[in-house]
């Protein structure tokens, strides 16, 4: 038998995956901000109309 073993490829590294993150593409941007505060604000809007109009 040989001593060299069978075994499958390994994984990409970290680098491979920064390189992947750093792509810019084209698409529609959305900044950080609006994405966080839609959310809040929703939060915020559901607990006002349940203390308000709830019984």
């Amino acid at each position: 038998m040989s001593s060299k073993k069978k075994s499958a490829p390994l994984p990409a590294s970290s680098g491979g995956l920064m390189r992947f993150f750093e792509d810019e593409t084209k698409g529609f941007r959305i900044d950080p901000r609006i994405v966080v505060s839609i959310p809040i604000s929703l939060i915020v809007v559901s607990w006002i109309i349940d203390i308000f109009l709830a019984p």
